[in-house]
């Protein structure tokens, strides 16, 4: 992985911050700065397990691995979370996480499991999202599957983002070379072709392209979420278009403390803080929780998304063969 210069200044903020995990009774973790916990959560998590809770979010979940990778001789945490399907590949073939399998971890998620140092914590399906209202206005009918989509009367109204620059628009684009395997190239050339958008990340194609939402674009088809609809009336999403995307936690190689690691692991899959997940970071807990009343009428996830294996995805060469189509 490159050394940006946002992994560089992160690691600077790694090596000010890091200094407490010198204290025994302190553990520290590195988020993506979509991480939420309250302070009552973080409070029981350190009545419960009696370690004080730190946390370092430089940036999104590419950012977390580069971090892993720059301090792996001498790591500043001594756990991570955020490390999503897509770029779990990385974090199992460089060997950044040690072994550890969470006894909170309920039998229904095994299936989430990819290695012995991921423990999965919360789910989420990327979907094409549609503005319903745009298309009973027209009186046109919405597409269904991908194959709809790369059809020039659904491909002009779509608007897609950049795999190179964004987790969904990567994860976009992993499901439709699962989908497509060879052909997949051929399938975005249509997409493309055929007049789809390609914004440079996920708020400018939802907040400025999409004619749903909050948006007034000219796009009524824009990927998304699938729990978006449950913030935004008159949307839905597409459930032959979903992929799965897992985010996982797990305790460093090496750490000073792991043991606080994995007491926070364990706590990420407790009731308590399952339960918050959907209003904090608008993803699916991994246990059994009942669900806010909206995304049970609008949000539920799709019941027949794309599942992708991580250690079947070669980023850098799907992202250059992508490259190639623009």
């Amino acid at each position: 992985m490159k050394k940006t210069a946002v992994g560089l200044v992160s690691l600077a903020l790694l090596a000010a911050c890091g200094s407490g995990t010198s204290d025994e009774q302190a553990v520290t973790i590195l988020t993506h700065d979509s991480f939420v916990m309250s302070e009552e959560q973080i409070a029981a998590f350190e009545e419960k397990s009696g370690f004080t809770l730190q946390t370092i979010a430089p940036g999104d979940g590419g950012v977390l691995v580069n971090q892993l990778i720059l301090n792996r001789d001498n790591p500043q945490a001594d756990g991570v979370y955020g490390i999503d399907t897509f770029i779990a590949r990385t974090v199992i073939e460089e060997g950044l996480l040690a072994p550890y399998s969470s006894p909170a971890l309920p039998e229904s998620a095994n299936d989430l499991v990819v290695a012995d140092s991921l423990t999965p914590i919360d789910q989420g399906d990327v979907c094409v999202n549609v503005d319903t209202a745009w298309f009973e206005a027209e009186g046109m009918a919405q597409p269904e599957t991908f194959e709809d989509l790369r059809e020039p009367e659904y491909a002009e109204l779509l608007a897609v983002i950049d795999p190179a620059s964004s987790s969904p628009g990567y994860a976009f684009l992993v499901a439709t070379a699962t989908e497509y395997g060879e052909d997949w190239q051929g399938y975005w050339a249509d997409l493309l072709d055929g007049g789809a958008r390609v914004a440079s990340g996920w708020s400018d194609a939802y907040y400025s392209d999409f004619s749903g939402a909050d948006g007034k674009g000219p796009y009524p088809l824009v990927l998304s979420y699938s729990s978006s609809p449950a913030a935004a009336a008159g949307t839905d999403y597409l459930p032959e278009t979903c992929v799965r995307q897992v985010e996982y936690a797990g305790v460093v190689k090496d750490a000073a403390n792991p043991e606080g690691a994995q007491a926070f692991v364990d706590f990420m899959l407790s009731d308590e803080f399952q339960s918050s997940i959907p209003e904090n970071m608008y993803m699916y807990p991994v246990t059994d929780q009942e669900l806010p009343a909206q995304w049970q009428e609008v949000a539920e996830l799709s019941e027949t998304p794309i599942m992708v294996d991580p250690q079947q995805v070669d980023r850098d060469e799907l992202l250059d063969a992508f490259a190639e189509l623009r």
